[in-house]
């Protein structure tokens, strides 16, 4: 059928095509080695079933990046093409990941938004996703050449 979504998870062979998709995100932040071919590559050998990829056509226009650490799952890089959001996309992207994660055992998934990305909070909020106040969030950086760079907005 022609027009219809597609979600499929998400191999390394799809990088070139996920990755010029973030690159037309705002405000999306890319880090120089964690999302490079090869950080993305090692994340998706140790998360082969749980990163997805939303396709319109066989052109991929959503994506997101999906592991766990045998406890709790995480979400990363979650975006929708804009031409094609607000038709239930990234929802069902999510919800495809968060079924791959319960049948590897995990019951609990945690995210992270960067407070400035209005678009992505409202998103998280939309679909029943709670923020928290009662923790912190620290991060020690372990290599400093992994540089977060930000789309302009």
């Amino acid at each position: 059928m022609e027009n219809e979504i597609k979600i499929q998870s998400m191999c390394a062979e799809d990088y070139n095509e996920v990755y010029a998709l973030w690159k037309t995100i705002k405000g999306f932040g890319i880090r120089s080695i964690d999302d490079s071919k090869e950080g993305v590559e090692r994340f998706l050998n140790r998360n082969p079933s749980t990163s997805m990829v939303a396709l319109l056509n066989g052109v991929i226009v959503g994506s997101v990046l999906c592991g766990h650490d045998g406890r709790t799952g995480y979400f990363y890089h979650v975006c929708v093409a804009k031409e094609h959001r607000k038709h239930g996309i990234g929802k069902a992207m999510v919800a495809r990941a968060m079924e791959a994660l319960k049948e590897e055992g995990i019951n609990k998934v945690a995210l992270l938004a960067f407070r400035k990305n209005e678009l992505g909070n409202c998103f998280w909020k939309g679909v029943g996703w709670t923020g928290r106040e009662d923790v912190n969030y620290y991060e020690f950086v372990l290599n400093t050449e992994n540089i977060t760079a930000f789309i302009a907005e």
